[in-house]
């Protein structure tokens, strides 16, 4: 089935294409054009298409909206932006100033009669209403990380990020706004993927509202004849019998996952390099060298393809990067062993072009030009042929390195093997402590005080019954440790508040923890460009976190009195119903978070689809939160609520 990120992809290309449908244009060469977005448009647009992509498309030139532009006549210009009074304003001010002949106006969301009818009498006034040829709505206002995770926002997301929701003085006007926002970017994606779903929710927090109003915003498109988005998805073919499940859930379901250190390659670099958008910036000064200058000695031409590092490098990590695809959900160590592996298999490629060097009587001083060398036809046409792939796989290798190391680096600085693994332990329940708690609190060598305070708030999260004296003693410590202890006075009274719940699911976490492993064995007998020494080889055990718990009893309909509780709404329904009508196993669910989201989640819920297609029953899960705040972020959240109080 076509992915919801690959829908994306195809609204973005017809838009690209002037709103033409793709199967219209064939072969046809494209229409040049120049693109104008604005922030968000920006962050749609740049984890879903590169710039030879942009390119391929006929887009000639791309500018942000509210930047200095000299006008351009006779080409088309795609403006694809928010329809915000901010946004609109400068784009009346383009036709006053004339800037385009063309424009193509398309809205991330839909633009309200309103600004409509305030952009048309813009129009009019600079005289170029013949100007404007096309207005869309686009409806597709998200952000698709993966094939099977999105976001509602990047940029601005504080707008509906877990503090605005939570804080304690939001008005009810500020919580309206906040829920519409989230409630139009589902909408959207519904829209683009073209289904109506099952909805199901928890009662009595921020996820049943949005439920409640997503219900109507269906409910209303779909009995509206004249307006209806979802008709053309059985005329387009895209058959699909069996409805998504979409499951709203509120963060308050799970604190203690946003906070855990992981171990997972994609976990890590959002964690400690930033990921953002599927691009780390890491900070690098090696020169390029190997099978680089190689290379160039042997053919020159290609000296201005490939040039030294620069400094501060730009890593691109998505779905077109094999590697990155087949283990961004493993745990570290293994990746560092796969590195290497793929390093290894590279030196033997590089050693084919010395080979090749020598064959040819060049030792590095003597140029000997390779028209006297005929002998050497056969290994020279193929040297050429296969640079493009050895080059690429030279630059996925230097890439993956940086970013290794980088990681390496934190988690040797921090300790944060220990961290992890003491989480592990304590989440689970079903492995005593190496040494007590305070211990490594204490410890001046261990990890920052922001690596102490997770591991604490984790520890109180899961320990339901701590008296009020240890309380203080860990308090006292984390003082001593240098520590903002506001996220902590926020997480008591979160904790006050579900204590009920808590009880429940006082073994929310069971199934977690680690085991060691011995040594690094390709790491340490091949000589490695990973120092892994004192890093523990940690294997994860397989477990399911509170959030995939919850997915798997709503998509198996399991009988649990927890599940009944949950609302159920059915947008097709003329009555509103709590009664489920098809008691069928789901096997299509998008699980999403108000109040933020992590790839610790994302990769649990991946785990567990492939854990149930292994075994025989198709399941494809898609993740999407209303923002994606690593741990760091998120404690930040945590600590401005907590200085509330």
């Amino acid at each position: 089935m076509t992915s919801l990120r690959q829908k994306q992809i195809n609204a973005i290309k017809q838009m690209l294409n002037l709103n033409q449908p793709q199967t219209k244009l064939g072969g046809l060469e494209p229409v040049w054009k120049i693109l104008i977005y604005d922030r968000l448009g920006q962050d749609i647009i740049s984890p879903l298409l590169s710039v030879k992509e942009l390119r391929e498309q006929g887009v000639t030139l791309f500018m942000q909206l509210h930047s200095d532009r000299d006008p351009i006549p006779e080409v088309p210009a795609v403006y694809f932006c928010a329809p915000t009074e901010e946004n609109l304003g400068r784009i009346s001010q383009d036709f006053q100033a004339g800037v385009y002949d063309i424009y193509h106006l398309n809205f991330i969301s839909p633009i309200s009669r309103q600004k409509l009818e305030d952009l048309a009498s813009a129009a009019i006034t600079a005289n170029c209403v013949a100007n404007i040829h096309k207005v869309f709505d686009q409806y597709v206002n998200f952000i698709s990380l993966e094939d099977d995770m999105f976001v509602l926002k990047h940029q601005h997301s504080d707008a509906i990020s877990y503090y605005n929701i939570n804080k304690g003085d939001i008005k009810d006007s500020e919580m309206e706004a906040v829920m519409n926002t989230i409630v139009d970017g589902l909408f959207s994606v519904f829209v683009t993927s073209g289904t109506v779903p099952i909805i199901r929710s928890p009662k009595g927090n921020a996820a049943e509202m949005v439920a409640k109003k997503l219900d109507k915003k269906l409910r209303d498109n779909l009995f509206d004849a004249r307006n209806n988005l979802f008709h053309t998805d059985a005329q387009a073919g895209n058959f699909n019998f069996q409805r998504p499940l979409l499951l709203v859930l509120d963060r308050n379901v799970d604190m203690a996952t946003p906070l855990h250190h992981t171990w997972t390659y994609q976990a890590l670099a959002h964690d400690l390099l930033e990921l953002a958008l599927n691009r780390v910036v890491i900070e690098e000064s090696t020169p390029t060298g190997g099978l680089y200058y190689d290379i160039l000695f042997l053919f020159p031409i290609f000296v201005n393809v490939v040039g030294a590092r620069a400094k501060n490098r730009t890593c691109e990590l998505d779905c077109k990067d094999k590697f990155w695809w087949s283990h961004k959900g493993s745990p570290f160590p293994t990746v560092a062993e796969a590195i290497q592996e793929e390093l290894e298999q590279y030196k033997s490629s590089e050693e084919e072009v010395k080979k090749l060097k020598t064959s040819m009587g060049i030792d590095g001083e003597n140029d000997i030009a390779l028209s006297f060398v005929s002998d050497n036809t056969t290994k020279i046409t193929s040297a050429v042929n296969s640079l493009p792939q050895l080059l690429e796989k030279k630059r996925l290798i230097d890439m993956h390195t940086s970013v290794a190391t980088a990681i390496l680096n934190c988690i040797k600085s921090r300790k944060l093997d220990t961290f992890f693994e003491l989480e592990e332990k304590i989440m689970s329940k079903a492995q005593a402590l190496d040494k007590p708690l305070l211990d490594i609190l204490s410890d001046p060598g261990a990890g920052t005080p922001e690596d102490k305070m997770r591991l604490f708030i984790i520890f109180y999260i899961c320990n339901p019954h701590l008296s009020e004296s240890d309380v203080k003693k860990y308090e006292a410590a984390l003082n001593q440790a240098g520590c903002d202890l506001n996220p902590l006075n926020y997480i008591k009274r979160w904790k006050s508040y579900t204590k009920m719940a808590l009880a429940a699911n006082i073994n929310q976490y069971e199934g977690a923890g680690t085991k060691t492993v011995s040594m690094f064995s390709k790491l340490v007998s091949q000589g490695s460009n990973f120092v892994m020494e004192g890093v523990k080889n940690l294997v994860v055990k397989r477990h399911n976190l509170p959030v995939t718990k919850i997915v798997d009893n709503l998509m198996e309909f399991k009988n649990s009195q927890e599940m009944d509780e949950y609302l159920y709404l059915d947008p097709k329904q003329l009555k509103l119903t709590d009664i489920p009508r098809n008691r069928s196993p789901f096997q299509d669910a998008i699980v999403f978070i108000v109040g933020g989201g992590n790839y610790i989640e994302y990769q649990n819920l991946v785990d567990y689809a492939k854990a149930k297609t292994t075994a025989g029953t198709t399941k494809r899960i898609t993740y999407g939160a209303t923002t994606l705040s690593n741990a760091k972020q998120f404690l930040k959240q945590l600590a401005l609520l907590g200085q509330e109080m």
